[in-house]
């Protein structure tokens, strides 16, 4: 929820126990499903059925927490003030014994705009032009690739978007997978997915672009993130839903480990001897320069009520013909210009740190959502500046020696805005070499990381220890081991 969105966009999704899909209860959730979404219309369900009728307009997304959270020990709900932390119990283990924990806003909000969700992923081999035997592909588990996937959704302007994007991308991720399947599984990508050369040099023009397996991986997750985007539009827009998310996604698959990101949470893996950043933060001032560059193309998107030029504070009537302090998207240092006019209008980006808006709305720069988001009081839409693509790490277990506490952390940024990442990576060393013999000590690192962002509440704050004023935000973090991990099938 640190997306900062401006007032009047807070809407919230209904609370009930969401079955898979968005249409309702138990609503299928395949790939077959997810293009039938897509086409708005009637078509074939999984299973070869054909759907009746025109579509009816679709139900709201139910508001829930994660399903692995639903039932479960490791927390209970509690009054809000108290603002009580939740994780994951010994009854419903997580994929290679990884912990989770979470909290609620300060009430910020009515619910927690948070989402997570993790799962393995089961990727089928496809052979172009060959008939597929479904009986004989699922007693075969050789034409299979496993992976892992662990996620978390930040929503800002209501819980919608973040609830769409967990029950969807690992879907959109697997089905992209599948489409690339082929080239996954040669030591080097053909050009053509069938294996045939139309040139006889083509292998050669494949090793001159240094197209390796990673960049089909790559793709296959930057294309996800922009069919999950395209879904949540249509979505919002059939069910008058509103609102955004940022989007934290790693994927395991034959040995590597993937981390996309759309936002402002964060990934980190924690070494015996060194921290490994597994992503960057996109806001208004890290994308400054891509955003300017957009508006110098597209001038007609700031609607003549935004310069695109960023300078040092908000000009004033008395700055006109004064050369002042400025940046435009091709300079990565400063200039001075003359000021007119025009220059007085709203900055394009404005603020500082975490007071960073773009267009004066939203904390980031990339996510998914946010398609009917304007700025207030005015018919500027925003996301033709907001990316959905994500920029995607690999960590190679191959050039590692991975020892039993090394651990991959990931989290939404209302524990980064607190901790930093030497602070988080001592406290995950510290805790796990106390607790060695404690099985369900991931997840309870999980929630000791929660715990400490949260802070205490002292009459109508929340404050860390050291007297620093602790998160209002809603928190979420997983914990995931990297000694100990299952291997490809």
């Amino acid at each position: 929820m640190g997306a900062g969105i401006g007032a009047g966009r807070e809407r919230a999704g209904r609370r009930c126990e969401a079955g898979p899909g968005l249409g309702g209860p138990g609503a299928p959730m395949s790939a077959e499903w997810l293009r039938w979404v897509r086409r708005g219309g009637p078509g074939e369900r999984p299973g070869g059925s054909q759907e009746p009728g025109p579509r009816s307009p679709p139900a709201a997304p139910c508001y829930r927490r994660p399903k692995f959270l639903r039932g479960g020990g490791g927390g209970e709900e509690s009054p809000r003030g108290r603002r009580a932390v939740r994780g994951t119990g010994p009854e419903r283990p997580l994929p290679w014994g990884s912990g989770y924990a979470e909290v609620i806003n300060a009430e910020k909000s009515e619910f927690n705009e948070d989402q997570a969700t993790c799962c393995q992923i089961s990727i089928r081999r496809r052979e172009l032009g060959l008939k597929e035997d479904k009986e004989w592909l699922i007693l075969c588990s050789t034409q299979f690739l496993t992976g892992y996937y662990w996620a978390l959704f930040d929503g800002h302007g209501g819980p919608s978007a973040a609830v769409i994007a967990s029950n969807y991308l690992h879907y959109c991720i697997k089905q992209k997978l599948e489409e690339v399947a082929g080239a996954i599984t040669e030591a080097r990508p053909p050009m053509h997915m069938s294996g045939r050369c139309v040139c006889d040099s083509d292998p050669q023009f494949v090793e001159e672009k240094h197209i390796r397996v990673e960049d089909m991986v790559v793709g296959a997750l930057e294309n996800a993130f922009q069919e999950c985007d395209e879904v949540i539009g249509q979505e919002m827009e059939a069910t008058g839903q509103t609102g955004g998310c940022t989007a934290l996604a790693a994927l395991y698959l034959q040995g590597k480990l993937y981390v996309a990101n759309a936002g402002d949470s964060r990934a980190i893996v924690v070494l015996k001897d060194t921290i490994v950043p597994m992503s960057c933060e996109f806001t208004p001032e890290t994308e400054r320069q891509r955003l300017q560059h957009l508006a110098f193309l597209f001038p007609k998107l700031l609607d003549r009520e935004f310069t695109r030029f960023e300078f040092p504070r908000r000009l004033k009537g008395d700055d006109v013909g004064q050369k002042v302090l400025y940046r435009d998207y091709f300079m990565e240092g400063w200039g001075y210009k003359l000021v007119e006019k025009a220059d007085l209008k709203y900055p394009l980006v404005h603020g500082h740190g975490k007071q960073a808006r773009l267009l004066g709305t939203l904390a980031v720069s990339r996510g998914l959502g946010d398609h009917q988001l304007k700025v207030i009081d005015t018919n500027i839409e925003v996301k033709p500046f907001l990316s959905c693509i994500p920029k995607v790490n690999i960590f190679d277990f191959a050039l590692h020696d991975i020892k039993e506490n090394d651990v991959l952390i990931m989290a939404t940024d209302g524990l980064w805005d607190i901790l930093c990442n030497k602070e988080v990576a001592h406290m995950a060393r510290s805790f796990l070499a106390e607790n060695r013999t404690d099985p369900h000590r991931f997840s309870e690192l999980a929630k000791c990381l929660v715990r400490r962002a949260r802070g205490k509440k002292m009459g109508h704050q929340w404050m860390l220890d050291d007297g620093r004023e602790a998160s209002y935000d809603d928190i979420s973090v997983f914990v995931i081991p990297l000694h100990n991990r299952d291997e490809d099938c």
